[in-house]
């Protein structure tokens, strides 16, 4: 069996080529507002991208890049400043924050109209209700993948491995939402290999390197790794055995190209999205 390698830099290309199109017709540009506090390396890598994300679909993007020692009432203040400007749509603060502030104060800070990320309580509320409301990025990529390649959650066993807020939640919701049937397993799950070798489509999440391997793979399952490791050999890698694991399934998405580009398209969306609601 050949699996299908699920391509998330095409597809990413396809959802912001379809943006830039949407965004035209507006009034005004959207506007994305990025925030970067200190100097974390891999932060600067993922803000660097964004800007080039929003020059691709022609947003206006602003970025405020502040020194380590910025304080909570500073940051806080530039996220007031910013909630209550007309031209910008989206408002990012890319985590994690230097230690001293509070990362649950600083998402609360920013207005739910503008919380692009969906990082928000109000937006994780609505997730949890099935109301309308920004996605967070990363699941809501990985279910554009799915309908991409016809993969329907409907009746499936869904496992996802991890249970951040960012990835794991509101994964597991979303497959609800679409009919699968969920299972959420972490570090605390006794039989992990047993619980992934029942699952039609299996999401790693977690951040560990070769953490499923091929004896925990059901063949014919679809596999999402979500995570960004390297390896000893400092090659980007992902939580799953890809080599091994390839062989088993009938679609898997590779790490980098896979879920990575489209959580950054999905970015991309959601700010269009706000200005579309904005300019009503």
């Amino acid at each position: 069996m050949m699996a299908t390698i699920l391509d998330g830099k095409a597809l990413a290309a396809k959802c912001k080529e379809a943006v830039k199109a949407a965004a035209q017709s507006l009034a005004r540009k959207p506007g994305l507002a990025v925030i970067i506090v200190g100097n974390n390396p891999a932060s600067r890598v993922y803000v660097n991208s964004k800007r080039k994300d929003c020059e691709e679909c022609g947003f206006l993007s602003e970025e405020y890049a502040l020194p380590e020692e910025t304080t909570q009432a500073e940051l806080i203040a530039l996220i007031e400043e910013l909630n209550g400007r007309d031209d910008i749509d989206g408002i990012l603060c890319q985590l994690p924050l230097p230690q001293g502030i509070d990362e649950e104060a600083v998402l609360l800070a920013i207005s739910p109209e503008k919380d692009v990320d969906g990082f928000h309580p109000m937006s994780m509320g609505s997730l949890l209700i099935g109301r309308e409301g920004f996605l967070p990025c990363t699941p809501y990529g990985i279910m554009e993948i799915l309908d991409e390649y016809h993969i329907d959650p409907k009746g499936k066993h869904c496992v996802v491995i991890g249970r951040s807020n960012i990835v794991g939640k509101p994964m597991a919701l979303l497959l609800l939402r679409r009919h699968g049937t969920v299972t959420i397993c972490h570090s605390r799950t006794p039989n992990l290999a047993e619980v992934c070798r029942s699952a039609d489509i299996l999401v790693a999440a977690v951040g560990k390197v070769n953490l499923v391997t091929a004896d925990m793979v059901k063949p014919g399952a679809v596999v999402i790794d979500v995570a960004m490791n390297r390896n000893e050999a400092g090659k980007l890698c992902g939580d799953v055995d890809f080599p091994a694991v390839k062989e088993l399934t009938s679609a898997i998405t590779p790490v980098p190209g896979g879920v990575g580009p489209m959580t950054r398209a999905m970015l991309m969306k959601n700010t269009l999205l706000a200005a579309q609601k904005h300019q009503k």
